[in-house]
């Protein structure tokens, strides 16, 4: 079975950061659509912090 990891990419040259693995093609999907789990779109204090302290992120998936 194919599983897919969830990666942190950061624009301004900071290196990507693997979040999670082992994951099914439909967990990676909707972990990208949340809203969370990027910089334009996060609210929570540990995403706004982030973008202050390393610029605009995302997350994105790839198989493994």
């Amino acid at each position: 079975m194919t599983t897919y990891k969830i990666v942190r990419s950061f624009r301004d040259g900071h290196d990507d950061v693997i979040i999670e693995e082992g994951l099914t093609l439909a967990e990676a999907k909707a972990h990208c659509r949340d809203p969370e789990t990027h910089s334009k779109g996060c609210t929570s204090a540990e995403g706004i912090a982030l973008t202050e302290s390393k610029g605009p992120w995302f997350d994105g998936f790839s198989e493994e």
